[in-house]
C-alpha cells in the first residue's frame, strides 16, 4: 500500500510540475500563479486523505466515485498537458544536443525557452477531456440509447421469424442517484413491446440492499409475453469487498439471487429453459459469470445439458470473455449469445455504423455491439448503469432490441 502511494504520489508530482510550467508559460499574475498551485496542492491532499480512508468491508459509496469523478476530471486534462509538454522538452532536448554538438553555437542555450503556442495548444486539448467528463457526469450517464439490431439464421425455426428481445444489461443499482431517470428507462424498455426480456447480470455493485430502493421500480417492466428471465454478473457474488466471515458472504449472495425474483426476472443458474412458440421452440441457456479475469462459476456442459447441435439455441453469460475463449469453439453450436461487463468503459468514441472506439477494446475482443464467427453471434451491450466513474462519455447506456430473422442477410 505504501509503495502504491508513493507511486501515485510521484505521477502525480511530476503531472503538476508539467501543468505548473504551462501555467507560468502563459500567466504572468504570480499571485494567480501560486494560488491555482496552493489550491493544487490542498486538492491531492484531500484526494490522497480520500482514498486513504476507504473501506473494503463497505465498497463503492456514491463518496468514492466523487473522489473518482474528482480524479479524472481534474487529472485527465492535466495528463494530456503533461504529454504534450513532455513532447516539446523532447524536442527540446534533441535541438540543443544537434545544436552543442554539431552547430557549435556556444552562444545559444542548451534549451530552448518554452514557446507559448505549445502551451496554448495544451491547454486547448486538455479542455476537451474536462467539458467531456463534466458532460458524462451531469447528462451522459442517463442519457440512454435504444439500439435495435437484427439477426439472420438460416436454421431460425420457422414460428420465431421476426421475433423480437429487449437485451439489458450490467444494472448497478447502488449507483443511481436519479429516480426520474431510472424511471424513463423503464419507460423505454416497455416502450420496445418486446416478446422477451434478458437481463444478463450485476444488478448491484456488491451489496443487495443497494437494490432496495429500486425494486418497485424495476417491477414497472411489463410482463412480457414469452417471459422475463436473467443470469448473474461478476459483481453479484460480493468478491470486491471484505466481509466478516463467510456466512455474511453467503447470505447477500442468497439476498442478490432473490432480488431477480422480486423485480420478477427468472434466474438461470447453469441452466436451460424452452422458449415455445406455436410447434416450434428454441433453448434459452443461462450460465453463471464466467470471466477471463474474474469468477468462474460458469458451467456451459451443466446448462446446456441434453441440448444438441442441431437445437437453435440464445445463451445469456455476463462477461464475452466466455463467449471468446469456450463458446464460439464449442460443438453444440450456440448460435447467439447476450453479454454485458464491459461497459465500454464507459469513455470512447462512438459513430453508429462508421466508427468506435474504446480503452475497453484493448482488454476484450468484443466490447460493444454484434460481433460473429463461422455463424455463431456475441452480442455485448453497453450497459444499463454505471460503475467506478459515475458517468459516460461517448459510449452510452444502452438498451437493446434484437429482432431474429430466419434466412441470409443481403448485403
Amino acid at each position: 500500500m505504501i509503495f502504491r502511494i508513493a507511486f501515485l504520489c510521484s505521477i502525480l508530482f511530476i503531472i503538476e510540475l508539467y501543468t505548473f510550467q504551462l501555467l507560468k508559460t502563459l500567466i504572468k499574475s504570480k499571485t494567480i500563479l501560486y494560488s491555482i498551485q496552493f489550491s493544487s496542492i490542498l486538492l491531492i491532499a484531500f484526494i490522497i486523505y480520500s482514498l486513504l480512508q476507504f473501506d473494503r468491508s463497505i465498497g463503492q459509496t456514491q463518496q468514492t466515485m466523487f473522489i473518482m469523478a474528482l480524479m479524472l476530471i481534474v487529472y485527465v486534462p492535466k495528463l494530456i498537458i503533461t504529454l504534450i509538454l513532455m513532447g516539446e522538452d523532447i524536442f527540446r532536448l534533441a535541438s540543443g544536443t544537434v545544436n552543442h554538438f554539431i552547430n557549435y553555437d556556444k552562444d545559444a542555450d542548451f534549451f530552448a525557452a518554452r514557446r507559448k503556442f505549445i502551451s496554448q495548444i495544451g491547454l486547448g486539448l486538455a479542455v476537451i477531456p474536462f467539458l467531456s467528463l463534466i458532460y458524462g457526469i451531469t447528462i451522459g450517464k442517463y442519457n440512454y440509447k435504444v439500439i435495435k439490431q437484427r439477426i439472420f439464421f438460416p436454421d431460425l425455426p420457422d414460428a420465431f421469424d421476426g421475433f423480437t428481445i429487449t437485451h439489458i444489461s450490467d444494472i448497478h443499482s447502488g449507483s443511481f442517484d436519479n429516480p426520474e431517470k431510472i424511471n424513463y428507462a423503464i419507460d423505454l424498455v416497455n416502450e420496445q413491446n418486446s416478446d422477451l426480456i434478458l437481463l444478463t447480470g450485476d444488478i448491484v455493485n456488491t451489496h443487495a440492499k443497494e437494490m432496495h430502493p429500486w425494486i418497485e421500480t424495476f417491477n414497472r417492466i411489463k410482463t412480457h409475453e414469452y417471459g422475463k428471465y436473467s443470469v448473474l454478473g461478476n459483481h453479484d457474488y460480493g468478491e470486491y469487498v471484505t466481509w466478516p466471515n463467510a456466512a455474511a458472504k453467503e447470505e447477500n449472495f442468497k439476498a442478490i439471487k432473490q432480488l431477480y425474483g422480486d423485480i420478477d426476472f427468472k434466474l438461470l443458474l447453469n441452466e436451460h429453459t424452452f422458449i415455445q412458440k406455436g410447434d416450434e421452440k428454441i433453448a434459452l441457456v443461462g450460465v453463471e459469470n464466467w470471466g477471463q479475469n474474474f469468477k468462474q462459476a460458469g458451467d456451459l456442459n451443466k446448462a446446456a445439458g441434453q441440448l444438441k447441435k442441431e437445437d437453435f439455441k440464445i445463451l445469456m453469460s455476463h462477461d464475452p470473455s466466455h463467449w471468446e475463449h469456450v463458446v464460439q469453439h464449442d460443438d453444440k453450436h450456440f448460435h447467439l449469445t447476450l453479454s454485458g461487463h464491459t461497459h465500454g468503459m464507459q469513455f470512447g468514441i462512438e459513430i453508429p455504423g462508421y466508427f468506435k472506439w474504446s480503452l475497453a477494446q484493448y482488454v476484450y475482443k468484443q466490447w460493444a455491439g454484434l460481433y460473429e464467427n463461422l455463424g455463431r453471434y456475441v452480442y455485448v451491450n453497453r450497459g444499463f448503469g454505471f460503475h467506478a466513474y459515475p458517468g459516460r462519455v461517448g459510449i452510452m447506456p444502452e438498451i437493446t432490441v434484437l429482432e431474429l430473422k430466419k434466412g441470409v442477410e443481403v448485403v
